[in-house]
């Protein structure tokens, strides 16, 4: 049996504007093994939420189209398979967490309704079978089984996510992607998300990605984790190669503009500029223009993913150089 659950390689995905062609996912690799979870980190314009929507085949078209690559989940070629077979892996197969509750969710219809429609479509049961599976769905995310028959603005925030969790699990998925699933949530309702995703996770024996930009949730949730920018990973390894072993220069930038509590008082230290426009991207390494480190070699060329011990990988050229050494988390 194959040891991950989905396998993506060389993943190249362009949107075809007015304006030009945005590189959103260049060239992207990584897997994820079965019964773990990958957080995929980096700023807004990344590429992650583009490179959710590739796994479902997804991508809105036009203007975006996948250029190439493959995409693999528990053996099925993603990228090759027929609308009908797609509709049923999506939803059953791997299910998604959308990032804002209230735009995921149908007004018009009850939650019940919404939830009993991915058991229905996918299990071939009746209507009523479906709406008991619905009830027993909101239970086990915390939720009375009499709310099956509210709509959507009757919860709130965090039960609207309470639900849609509910509906991404209700057919055992074998992998959930999920989009910044708590960035609309107070901190207190996004610790209790969190420990319910984790505990749903581990009794079904499932994997995940999880996109973020925050990375006390990578740190609370994660097996893994891969640094992404401007549509590349840069690097990845386990979290805790990622976390106590820091080798990217963009990886340190992010750790370092996050507040420290044993060091009250200090200031923060920003990443400089600003992410590379996806339509004109450098040459060489795409961080390289807002690089403490930089060289003329780092300019030159796209640097590949070297490995750094272990499971940890890292695409920086600078480690060319013997001397060569991070400044260090602050």
């Amino acid at each position: 049996m194959a040891e991950n659950i989905l396998e993506i390689k060389d993943l190249v995905v362009h949107y075809e504007t007015e304006d030009g062609c945005v590189c959103a996912v260049n060239g992207l690799t990584f897997n994820i093994g079965k019964k773990k979870t990958l957080g995929l980190v980096g700023e807004t314009g990344a590429g992650k939420t583009t490179t959710a929507l590739s796994i479902l085949n997804l991508v809105p078209n036009p203007p975006g189209k996948i250029k190439s690559g493959s995409i693999v989940l528990d053996g099925a070629k993603i990228l090759e398979l027929k609308t009908e077979e797609l509709e049923a892996v999506r939803g059953n197969d791997v299910a998604m967490i959308f990032q804002d509750p209230m735009t995921a969710l149908n007004p018009v219809m009850t939650v019940g309704e919404q939830i009993a429609e991915s058991v229905e479509l996918h299990e071939k049961v009746s209507k009523a079978e479906a709406l008991e599976r619905a009830k027993e769905m909101l239970k086990l995310v915390g939720i009375a089984e009499s709310r099956a028959y509210d709509y959507p603005h009757q919860f709130s925030g965090g039960m609207r996510q309470r639900v849609v969790i509910a509906i991404a699990l209700a057919c055992n998925p074998k992998l959930l992607i999920a989009d910044e699933p708590t960035t609309a949530l107070d901190v207190t309702i996004q610790a209790q998300v969190l420990e319910l995703m984790k505990a749903l996770i581990r009794e079904r024996d499932m994997s995940m990605l999880l996109i973020t930009h925050d990375l006390g949730v990578v740190a609370e949730v994660c097996d893994e984790v891969a640094v992404m920018y401007a549509g590349r990973i840069v690097e990845i390894g386990t979290a805790d190669e990622v976390f106590n072993s820091i080798r990217h220069p963009y990886t340190e930038g992010l750790f370092n503009s996050l507040p420290n509590l044993k060091q009250r008082g200090e200031d923060l230290v920003p990443i400089r500029g600003m992410m590379p426009d996806p339509t004109n991207l450098p040459k060489g390494c795409a961080f390289a223009p807002r690089c403490p480190y930089a060289t003329a070699a780092c300019e030159a060329q796209q640097p590949a993913l070297r490995a750094m011990g272990g499971t940890h990988f890292v695409a920086c050229d600078a480690y060319n150089d013997p001397d060569f050494k991070l400044g260090g988390v602050k």
